[in-house]
């Protein structure tokens, strides 16, 4: 085997000008969003000085994401979805822009910012199923697992930069200027997203080579309705021990041991309340689901990957815990020539 197939295959890139327009405006979109995160963290916090606050962001964009990522996957099955893609892109792209201006105006409007973030939320979640489906679309068979791997790249690395390239950018500016990066991202995501070719749901072939849909002739209204689960889709999952221990573990860990909320809180008490700390405090996260994902194959391997889970998931605990009891679980979000005590807020224009 050559050593260049070790490496990640560029050919999706090279070879699809449409699915190098989509994996550019995907890139941009998930770098906005994390951007955006690390600015709603701080600017919440600045306004409240109460983890009560800084909370309430993951109801403000958890539940959009769980009640329109439904309807999403669902209206994918039932409309273009580049239509799809575009609206919900330009939903986003208002959304920022509401962001920036809220800042830049100094509103101290929390009600406001909320919606705000809950609109941009919801957004996402509508347009993410449609967005995901693309790359089976647009790319030849033998190059789908290497356009689904470039995406995973492009998330992870978002994921890792965006927060600590937010944290920079309160530290040197303010939080506007941060919810303005947004919007250019999310910007050009739009502007790519035009250029997406249309990908109709999924028919059966007729006469001609022409492809009809179960839907042909109906509204997109009816097509919608056609496509709503039919019952017994709980029931699916409640007679598979496999599938809710594995949702119910996973949800766990995630609402009793992921303390993004605290963040803040920690950075304030620990690091002197410096905006770089707390967005590398996100990027450490990121840093260590990338390093989980390159050693994944010592424990994918194992035959009994429940209890591979429940262990990973009993682990969180003891490291959140850490960060009660004043240990290193900080040291991680620590880059030498980047922490300090000194005392930063964020600023506000009046």
């Amino acid at each position: 085997m050559r050593h260049s197939a070790w490496f990640l295959d560029l050919r999706p890139l090279r070879d699809s000008r449409h699915f190098r327009d989509l994996w550019i405006g995907s890139a941009a979109s998930q770098l906005g969003g994390q951007l955006a995160t690390v600015a709603v963290l701080a600017q919440v916090w600045d306004l409240t000085g109460s983890p009560v606050g800084t909370g309430a962001i993951g109801l403000a964009t958890g539940l959009p994401m769980v009640l329109f990522g439904l309807v999403g996957g669902t209206l994918a099955d039932a409309v273009d979805r580049r239509a799809l893609v575009r609206t919900t892109t330009a939903g986003q792209l208002v959304t920022a822009a509401g962001l920036y201006a809220q800042a830049l105006t100094g509103s101290r409007n929390i009600p406001l910012l909320f919606a705000l973030v809950s609109l941009g939320a919801a957004c996402s979640a509508l347009g993410a199923p449609a967005r995901r489906t693309f790359p089976v679309r647009l790319l030849p068979a033998d190059q789908v697992a290497a356009g689904l791997a470039l995406t995973n790249v492009s998330f992870q690395a978002a994921m890792l930069a965006g927060p600590a390239m937010a944290g920079l950018i309160i530290a040197r500016w303010d939080v506007s200027a941060v919810y303005a990066a947004q919007a250019v991202a999310v910007g050009i995501s739009a502007l790519v997203a035009i250029r997406l070719p249309s990908v109709r749901p999924e028919g059966v072939e007729v006469g001609g080579g022409r492809h009809r849909s179960e839907h042909d002739g109906c509204g997109w209204a009816e097509r919608l309705r056609r496509q709503l689960p039919k019952r017994g889709g709980r029931g699916v999952i409640l007679r598979r021990p496999t599938l809710w221990g594995s949702m119910a573990t996973d949800l766990s860990a995630t609402l009793l041991a992921m303390p993004i909320a605290l963040f803040p809180l920690v950075n304030e008490a620990r690091f002197g309340g410096d905006p770089q700390n707390l967005g590398l405090f996100l990027s450490a996260v990121a840093a260590g689901g990338i390093t989980a994902g390159l050693l994944s194959g010592a424990v994918t391997r194992r035959r009994r990957g429940g209890l591979v889970q429940l262990t990973a998931a009993a682990r969180m605990g003891p490291g959140a815990g850490r960060l009660r009891s004043g240990g290193t679980a900080g040291d991680g979000a620590r880059v030498p020539g980047v922490g300090g005590r000194r005392r930063h807020r964020v600023r506000h224009h009046s």
